[in-house]
């Protein structure tokens, strides 16, 4: 039972106002089948997330200054939602310090991107109701989202891991008349339905566990104090396991449950082998991609996995399992997108790469820094995609970078801000990316728990290279040289509107200065201002998630950020020789490096591997089996069609025989049933 102290009847205020402005809107639009004024769509949708961001805002600040012996948390138990004599499970919110964060990363972020939409959607005029039905969608995902690290327990987080899977399938399909736009969607859902079947599976080995335990609870804070006593628990290994090299007769239960939520996240977080759904969500509106798929839901799987921590401390192989796959992943995500030629393309492949840096965090134990790492993410990378959605406007909807170039001056203000986002993402002192990204490379190679700790850090450090190779190639290939878009077009381009720079602005400051705000390297902070306790954000989040510690003097510290700065710049020479200072020298090197050129620009040939290996075959089992034999024969054959044959022929040869159309016949059945009920009447009697 949660001390009183910690109760907070305001924290369902949080996800209430999203989840009242898309019951609004949205039930308007079912019955009475038409749109409000623009304006009036504009006040509900706009405002919903602005209150949420004010609420959450006054509960940090409260959260932040608040003393509790027993930890700094916020309890909000609304109702008991499943109850039973041993198990009970709330519809209740939790707010302390990681939750806090991520709350005020969705309400900020979102409520920018809310008004961002206001100018990016203002031309969208068909008949469908689609500036309306956009802002619906765009609640229910903020409220989806809120559940989400909002919820105090496995079932309400649950609750908005699948509304965000909801949400993100009606957004990118949101121009749905195109096939291409409705494929991607279809995609993204099932897909993300391949993760959440792992997580179900993962939920049910965790209460079995606590249940025989003794402790039949899915509450994160009554499962951090009883996690000891599963430590000890195995399960039996299939033997067909034995044919994949891992004979060995148990693993841990905790394992086990870890890797079953880790392959959730890694359908939620776009991780090998479950991302090929995130590129092509770029399907969607701009501020879809900015929203859902750079700032808040992608990295619902670090934020599960770091809520989990008490779980993945006392399961190192799932540790070590999470670690070498966000590190691969960052590794493979990054070389699709030097050759990436869409420009929302090359920053979903960043964004992949960027959570493979997250999970690269988590795995080592870095969980505050995987946390900070996604703070600052949201901010850069929402700026980039929002920026690139100010270019692909200026340039009516182009998003090919071979018809860019030039723009620097046609759209003075975008161009800022981009520069600002791309050096913030490769990690240019002092802005928030260095900060961070710093702090994932240090714990990287500082730990020693993780087998091939040392290659992951090397892998990690060529891949910031990478990242600062194909950024600057973006940002050279928009915004400088001459254009190669057509003159008609070209002379159209323009800034765009302050509803849609205005919330670029926001951005560009957090990415410049949040990460020295919260993360501020202790070692710096005592070496520069006295001030040992200078990782704001770190030590605020210590009372939530356990953290490695790093014990390393300034010189080396300062020795390991010089190294990462300097294969970054490295990197960007290269790239401003390429694509700024001897252009012509792509088109030659492209050809010599032509087989590797292919293979990067198709992806790795993953999405075709996938059609040929699982969907293909699916499909012609589904024809073969599903169809021609489930369906037709079973179904319609045996079910359908052969009880109405049944039927006809118990008519046609016995029933009709009854109906002879003769009077006397009709009296006569009727005197022998007469005759018959009396006789039952008098034997009854």
């Amino acid at each position: 039972m949660v001390n009183d102290g910690h109760a907070n009847d305001y924290l369902r205020l949080i996800p209430l106002f999203p989840l009242l402005g898309a019951l609004i809107s949205g039930i308007w639009l079912m019955f009475a089948r038409k749109e409000w004024p623009r304006s009036i769509v504009i006040l509900v949708a706009c405002s919903a997330p602005i209150a949420s961001f004010v609420v959450a805002f006054s509960q940090f600040l409260e959260l932040a200054t608040a003393k509790f012996p027993d930890g700094r948390f916020f309890i909000d138990n609304v109702y008991t939602w499943i109850g039973s004599h041993s198990f009970q499970a709330e519809m209740s919110f939790l707010f302390d310090p990681l939750s806090a964060v991520m709350v005020m990363v969705v309400t900020g972020v979102g409520s920018l991107i809310h008004i961002y939409s206001i100018g990016y959607m203002d031309d969208d005029h068909r008949d469908d109701k689609g500036f309306q039905r956009f802002f619906v969608y765009l609640n229910l995902f903020t409220f989806s989202m809120l559940m989400l690290v909002l919820g105090d327990n496995l079932l309400v987080l649950f609750v908005g891991w699948e509304g965000v899977g909801l949400c993100s399938y009606l957004l990118i399909g949101f121009w749905y008349l195109e096939d291409h736009n409705a494929m991607c969607g279809q995609k993204a859902f099932v897909v993300n339905r391949i993760g959440d079947f792992a997580f179900l599976i993962g939920i049910f080995i965790l209460f079995w566990a606590f249940y025989q335990a003794g402790h039949p609870t899915i509450d994160f804070l009554e499962m951090k104090a009883h996690i000891g006593e599963l430590t000890e628990l195995t399960v039996p290994v299939p033997p067909w396991f034995a044919t994949i090299g891992l004979a060995v007769p148990t693993w841990k239960l905790l394992t086990v449950a870890g890797l079953c939520f880790f392959v959730g996240a890694c359908g939620k977080s776009a991780q090998l082998p479950l991302y090929v759904w995130l590129p092509d969500a770029m399907a969607g509106p701009t501020p879809v991609s900015a929203l859902i798929h750079a700032a808040t839901m992608v990295t619902a799987g670090v934020y599960m996995v770091c809520r989990m921590s008490f779980l993945y401390d006392h399961a190192p192989g799932a540790l070590s399992t999470i670690a070498w796959v966000g590190g691969l992943t960052a590794f493979f995500a990054a070389t699709i997108a030097i050759t990436q030629k869409d420009i929302k393309k090359v920053l979903a492949y960043s964004t992949v790469s960027q959570l493979g840096y997250m999970f690269l965090a988590a795995g080592m134990a870095s969980y505050s820094a995987a946390i900070f790492h996604l703070a600052t993410h949201a901010f850069f990378k929402a700026l980039l995609f929002l920026a690139a959605g100010s270019v692909i406007l200026g340039m009516h909807h182009e998003q090919d970078m071979d018809k860019m170039g030039g723009l620097r001056r046609k759209m003075p203000m975008t161009h800022i801000v981009f520069l600002i986002g791309v050096l913030a993402i490769i990690g240019a002192p002092p802005l928030s990316g260095f900060f961070s990204k710093d702090e994932i490379l240090l714990g990287a190679f500082l730990n020693h728990d993780v087998p091939g700790a040392k290659f992951l850090w090397g892998l990690a450090l060529f891949t910031a290279g990478l990242t600062s190779f194909y950024m600057l190639r973006l940002y050279f290939r928009i915004f400088t040289g001459p254009t190669r878009a057509s003159a008609d077009v070209f002379s159209h381009v323009k800034e765009q509107p302050a509803v849609v720079v205005g919330p670029l602005v926001v951005l560009a400051l957090l990415s410049v200065f949040a990460g020295g705000v919260m993360g501020f390297p202790d070692a710096y902070g005592q070496w520069l201002m006295s001030m040992p306790d200078s990782n704001s954000l770190r030590h605020f989040l210590s009372e939530t998630v356990s953290t490695s510690e790093h014990h390393i003097s300034l010189g080396q510290e300062l020795g390991l950020a010089g190294l990462a700065v300097f294969v970054a710049l490295v990197a960007a020479g290269l790239a401003a020789v390429l694509y700024f200072y001897r252009t012509e020298l792509v088109p030659g090197l492209t050809k010599k490096l032509r087989h590797v050129h292919t293979v990067l620009l198709n992806k790795y040939y993953v999405d075709e591997f996938y059609h040929a290996v699982i969907i293909k075959p699916l499909i012609r089992m589904s024809d073969a089996l599903l169809f021609r034999v489930v369906d037709q024969r079973i179904i319609d054959g045996a079910g359908v069609n052969g009880i109405a044959k049944l039927v006809r022929g118990i008519a046609d040869n016995g029933i009709k025989f009854a109906q002879t159309g003769l009077a006397q016949t009709y009296v006569f059945v009727m005197l022998i049933g007469g005759v018959a009920f009396l006789a039952y009447l008098v034997g009854g009697i």
